[in-house]
């Protein structure tokens, strides 16, 4: 299994895209979420006005074409990428900029870094992950670790296993979590995974992802590169950890 899995254009996918679309055009313009990577990249949390159920606009999110049971979602993430991506900024490292750069700032969802030491700690136990293009652009596509979400869920468990499953939300992983980025890079076939609207792509909450670099003589619209993500959270890193 290569842990995610992408739709083809379907026609309610695209009314969902198309009716989203100038909602979130001006939802990123009147945010006050500064812009990070020298003013390349709008992250865009819980900025798009959609229901619980997902319908933005009057337009029903299609359930049966993402092939999902319907739960309640957040405001969708707007993750927009913008011409230069990436950029040297004062709120990032060089090494941190270097692997944004270089390795496409490669994560795994769920992991905030806690306290000074930037501890990682599973924080966010999201379900799943359904990505939705919003605009017509070939820059900075998501990028993925095909096979990556076993060789994470095994690192984690074995990391979280001697702790009791209650305390694992405030474990430090950051080691396991590192090596185990390690050997995904070693092993696992990076794919970069362009999208359009009227498509959606699925990934497994495990699954190592990132962003490619804007590339030369890539184009988008002037918002820039648009994607709505949706990750709901289940109800315990026990959840998160054990299920496939």
């Amino acid at each position: 299994m290569t842990g995610w899995h992408k739709i083809g254009t379907h026609p309610a996918l695209l009314a969902w895209a198309k009716a989203a679309h100038p909602v979130a055009v001006a939802a990123l313009r009147d945010t006050d979420q500064p812009l990070r990577c020298g003013g390349t990249w709008a992250v865009g949390l819980d900025l798009l006005p959609n229901g619980e159920d997902g319908e933005i606009a009057g337009v029903p999110l299609p359930w049966d074409v993402l092939g999902l049971a319907p739960v309640a979602l957040h405001p969708a993430q707007l993750s927009t990428i913008h011409p230069g991506y990436p950029r040297p900024s004062a709120e990032e490292t060089e090494p941190a900029f270097r692997f944004r750069l270089n390795r496409d700032a490669a994560h795994l969802d769920g992991l905030l870094p806690v306290g000074p030491d930037r501890l990682r700690m599973v924080k966010e136990p999201h379900a799943w992950i359904v990505g939705l293009p919003l605009t017509t652009s070939d820059a900075a596509p998501l990028v993925v670790w095909e096979g990556s979400h076993r060789i994470m869920q095994a690192a984690l468990q074995a990391a979280l296993a001697p702790h009791p499953p209650e305390s694992w939300g405030d474990v430090d992983i950051t080691a396991a979590y590192q090596a185990a980025r390690a050997e995904v890079f070693r092993s696992c076939r990076r794919r970069e995974v362009p999208g359009l609207p009227g498509e959606a792509v699925l990934l497994h909450r495990h699954l190592v992802h990132g962003v490619a670099p804007w590339a030369e003589g890539a184009t988008a619209p002037p918002e820039g590169r648009v994607i709505a993500y949706f990750r709901p959270v289940m109800d315990s890193v026990q959840d998160w950890l054990l299920q496939d």
